[in-house]
């Protein structure tokens, strides 16, 4: 009887396919509206305050939305900071930041995570589940402190890979708080940067960024140890010689 298998190579650019058209779809957001930055940020805040007493909950959703497709966070939380004050508008961006780890990890995992896992094998993707159920919520809280990397971005990768909701919103909170208060107060203060506020708001971001560019560098460093001692994500060894 003839072998209708298909060769792995042919079962497998499907899902290289998908994943190429993911990242592509997701780049040209990036262009779209960071880099060419077709969306109004006062314009928003505008539409936001016309909505009344439910302004707050209404710029959460608006602002999630927003930061989903690339809007730079630190714009939106500083509108918020601009329109609700530093105390009601830090919650307001935390609320925000939360919901787009929600939106951006959902996305992520219904777009790619099939496809990674087809490509990774079920070795490695066993692995990988692993180490999310160790060490997934502290993954989402440092990618969080490490400076320059988007936020949402990271959290569609990290949908791709399966990352729980919990662990994203859990993480998202945690992490993403020092820098919702940063951004958010130095919105509030824009007006005179000079005030206590704003130069509390510009120490905690310097704290955060030393934080994250140390622990970063300790991340690399232990990965390269297990690297070379071959040591396998899931805490098993690499193959040795002999």
């Amino acid at each position: 009887m003839a072998d209708n298998t298909e060769p792995p190579a042919v079962r497998r650019w499907p899902h290289v396919l998908r994943l190429a058209l993911f990242v592509a779809v997701l780049l040209g957001l990036f262009y779209l509206i960071a880099v060419t930055k077709v969306i109004d940020p006062a314009g928003i805040r505008s539409a936001v305050s016309a909505t009344g007493p439910v302004a707050p909950l209404t710029y959460v959703v608006v602002s999630a939305g927003l930061a989903a497709v690339f809007v730079p966070g630190p714009l939106l939380a500083a509108g918020s900071g601009v329109l609700f004050g530093p105390l009601l508008g830090t919650f307001v961006t935390l609320g925000s930041t939360v919901l787009t780890a929600m939106i951006a990890a959902l996305l992520g995992r219904r777009a790619g995570r099939a496809s990674a896992r087809t490509l990774l094998g079920p070795d490695w993707s066993n692995r990988i589940d692993a180490q999310i159920q160790r060490r997934g919520l502290w993954a989402v809280v440092g990618q969080r402190f490490v400076p320059g990397v988007s936020d949402a971005l990271a959290s569609y990768a990290f949908g791709a890979f399966g990352m729980p909701l919990w662990q994203m919103a859990a993480g998202a909170f945690i992490g993403s708080a020092p820098r919702a208060f940063v951004y958010t107060a130095l919105g509030a203060s824009i007006s005179d940067l000079s005030s206590p506020l704003g130069y509390t708001a510009i120490a905690v971001w310097c704290i955060t960024a030393v934080i994250g560019a140390f622990a970063a560098h300790r991340g690399y460093r232990g990965w390269r140890r297990r690297r070379k001692g071959g040591s396998l994500p899931g805490g098993e060894e690499g193959p040795t010689s002999g």
